[in-house]
C-alpha cells in the first residue's frame, strides 16, 4: 500500500475515484474491503472502468461476481456416537469449539440453540451479533454466539431488489436445519409428524455457533513492494419431531460446540462477494470450523475467489467443510473440488419411514387411487400431480423407483409399494367388486439393509478444477435428516391445509456436510491444532 494512504480501504476508494478522471463523483462503487482472505476488494464497475482499473498501480487480477449453487436424530447413533465412550465424552461434546456456518441464517428461538448449562463464551471469540429485521442482538447467547448478514453484493447486482427479512433471521429454513444438525443441543422426542421419533441432538452439542448472511471481486491491491447454522452444534431437545415422524432426542453432532451464523444466502440468490466477506469475518471471529453448503461449478482454482478465501482460512488453522452437490449420479457433476477443503457426499441411514396397507372389509375410504408406474422417468411426478388436481383423498403408487424421498411431503396421504407388493394389490382389486383398504402411517424402521449407501443424488467426481484429485473425500448421513425448522415456514400441505412444524426432514449433501462439520468440532475439541 502506498504510504500516502492511512489504510487499504482509503487506497481502494481513491483508486475507484481515479477511474472517472473528468468528474469528482465516481460511478464506481466499493462494495466490500477484505482484510484476511485477500488484499483486495469488490466493487461495482462499468466495463470501461474495469479496463481503466487494470492499468492502475498494484492491480493483480479481477473476477466477475457470480451466484453460487445452494445444495439443499438417528444419525448420531448410526455413526457410533454415544454419551459414555468415544468422541463425545473425550471431546466434552465439542465444548468451546466454534463452528462458523455460512448459510441462510438461523431461527434463534429454537430449543436446539438454548445455552442451559453452557460456560461463558470463549475469550478467543472476536465476532459480532448484529440486529436487523425481526432480530435483536440480545437473541445471541452462550450457544449461538454470533450472527451477521451480508447482501451488498446481491443488492449491487439487483439494485431494485426488496429484501423483506434483512437480518440474520432465517427466512428459508436451510441454515437453521444445517446449523442444528452440526451443533444442536439435546431436544427430547424430536420427530417429523411422528416419524424418526427421538431426542434430537447433533454432532457437537457443546460447540458454539456463529452465523452470517451474505460486482467484481478485485484482487488488485498488491503493494508495489509487498503482497496484499442446529445440525453441527445444536443442544439437546426432548420430544423433537416432525408431526410424529423421526421422533427421538434431537442433538447436534457436537452438542457442546458454539455456533456463529453468517447469513449470505437469500431467497433471491447468493453472490460470491457476500460469501467472501463472510469468510473474512469468520477469520476475524476466530472460528475453528467453517461449514458451507454451496459451491461454484466449472471454475479453475485461480478464478475461484471462494477457493482462494478458504485457503486463507486453512492458513489460519480453520477447518473448512463443504458439500459435494446434488447433481448426481452422473460423473463430473461435483463442485467444491478444492483440494484443501473437505468435500462431503450424502449417504443413507439404516432408518426408513413407512406405512402399511391392509385389505379390510370394515373400512372404506372414498377416492383412494391406485397407480402403476409405467417406468418413464417423469411418470410418477405426472401421476402425482394429476391425482392432487383430481382431489383424491389418498393414493397408492406402485413403483420400483429408488428416489421416493422426493415425495415425502405429499399433499395427500400416499403409500409407495414395490412392484412385487403392488402386484398383490392389483390382483385384489381385480378380484373384488368393492375393494376396501386401510393405510396406517407413522412407522419408523431401524436396521434397514444395506446401509449406508451412497445417495443417488450425490454429485460424483472428477471435478473441473482439479480432475486429478479424488473427490468427494468422505460420505456422511444426508438422506431424510431430522433437524430444526423455523415454525413460520410451511413444511408441507395436506388436503389443501398448510402444515407447520418445529422440525423437518430434508435430504441432500447440505445435510451431510454439517454431520462432518460437527465431527470435526469433536476432533478439534481433543486436538485443537
Amino acid at each position: 500500500m502506498p504510504q500516502a494512504f492511512s489504510g487499504r480501504e482509503s487506497w481502494y476508494r481513491s483508486t475507484l475515484l481515479s477511474l472517472s478522471p473528468n468528474s469528482t463523483i465516481s460511478t464506481a462503487k466499493l462494495i466490500y474491503s477484505y482484510n484476511h482472505v485477500i488484499q483486495g476488494f469488490s466493487a461495482s464497475l462499468t466495463p470501461a472502468q474495469l479496463e481503466a482499473l487494470k492499468n492502475a498501480p498494484g492491480y493483480v487480477s479481477s473476477v466477475r461476481d457470480r451466484t453460487v449453487k445452494l445444495d439443499t436424530t438417528h444419525s448420531f447413533e448410526f455413526i457410533g456416537l454415544n454419551s459414555h465412550t468415544g468422541a463425545w465424552p473425550v471431546s466434552n461434546f465439542g465444548e468451546d469449539v466454534i463452528i462458523g456456518v455460512i448459510d441462510t441464517g438461523v431461527w434463534p428461538e429454537s430449543e436446539s440453540f438454548n445455552d442451559d448449562g453452557m460456560t461463558d463464551v470463549p475469550v478467543k471469540w472476536k465476532g459480532d451479533c448484529e440486529s436487523g429485521a425481526e432480530f435483536n442482538s440480545s437473541l445471541c447467547n452462550k450457544k449461538l454466539i454470533g450472527e451477521r448478514s451480508f447482501n451488498k453484493g446481491l443488492i449491487a447486482k439487483n439494485p431494485n431488489i426488496s429484501i423483506s427479512m434483512n437480518s440474520p433471521r432465517d427466512s428459508e429454513g436451510h441454515g437453521t436445519h444445517t446449523s442444528s444438525t452440526a451443533a444442536g443441543t439435546y431436544v427430547q422426542d424430536a420427530s417429523y409428524f411422528g416419524y424418526a421419533n427421538g431426542a434430537a441432538r447433533r454432532m457437537a452439542p457443546g460447540a458454539r455457533v456463529a452465523m452470517t448472511r451474505d460486482a467484481y471481486f478485485i484482487n488488485c491491491c498488491r503493494n508495489l513492494r509487498a503482497h496484499t447454522s442446529s445440525t453441527a452444534a445444536g443442544t439437546y431437545v426432548q420430544d423433537a419431531s416432525y408431526f410424529g415422524y423421526a421422533n427421538r432426542t434431537a442433538r447436534g453432532m457436537a452438542p457442546g460446540a458454539r455456533v456463529a451464523m453468517y447469513n449470505v444466502i437469500w431467497p433471491q440468490g447468493a453472490y460470491m462477494t457476500d460469501i467472501i466477506v463472510a469468510i473474512d469475518q469468520a477469520i476475524t471471529g476466530s472460528v475453528d470450523v467453517l461449514s458451507m453448503s454451496f459451491g461454484m461449478d466449472n471454475l479453475q482454482l485461480y478464478e475461484d475467489p471462494i477457493a482462494i478465501a478458504t485457503f486463507a482460512a486453512i492458513e489460519k488453522n480453520i477447518f473448512v467443510s463443504t458439500s459435494a452437490g446434488n447433481a448426481g449420479p452422473g460423473l463430473g457433476t461435483l463442485h467444491n473440488g478444492i483440494p484443501w477443503v473437505l468435500t462431503v457426499a450424502a449417504g443413507t441411514l439404516d432408518r426408513s419411514f413407512g406405512a402399511s396397507l391392509s385389505f379390510r372389509s370394515d373400512v372404506f375410504v372414498n377416492s383412494v387411487i391406485v397407480c402403476q408406474d409405467p417406468g418413464r422417468e417423469d411418470s410418477l411426478s405426472y401421476q402425482f400431480d394429476n391425482n392432487q388436481f383430481a382431489g383424491n383423498v389418498a393414493g397408492v403408487f406402485i413403483t420400483n423407483s429408488t428416489q421416493l424421498d422426493i415425495f415425502i411431503q405429499s399433499p395427500f396421504p400416499s403409500i409407495f409399494l414395490e412392484q412385487k407388493d403392488g402386484d398383490a394389490v392389483v390382483r385384489y382389486i381385480k378380484t373384488n367388486k368393492n375393494p376396501k383398504a386401510r393405510i396406517e402411517f407413522i412407522k419408523t424402521f431401524l436396521g434397514s439393509k444395506p446401509s449406508p449407501t451412497v445417495a443417488s443424488y450425490t454429485s460424483r467426481g472428477p471435478t473441473f478444477s482439479s480432475p486429478s484429485v479424488l473427490k468427494p473425500d468422505i460420505m456422511a448421513p444426508g438422506d431424510l435428516i431430522l433437524a430444526v425448522w423455523p415454525p413460520n415456514i410451511a413444511v408441507s400441505r395436506l388436503n389443501n391445509e398448510t402444515m407447520f412444524s418445529n422440525y423437518n426432514l430434508l435430504s441432500g449433501t447440505s445435510m451431510a456436510r454439517p454431520h462432518a462439520s460437527g465431527i470435526t468440532a469433536l476432533l478439534k475439541g481433543v486436538h485443537p491444532d
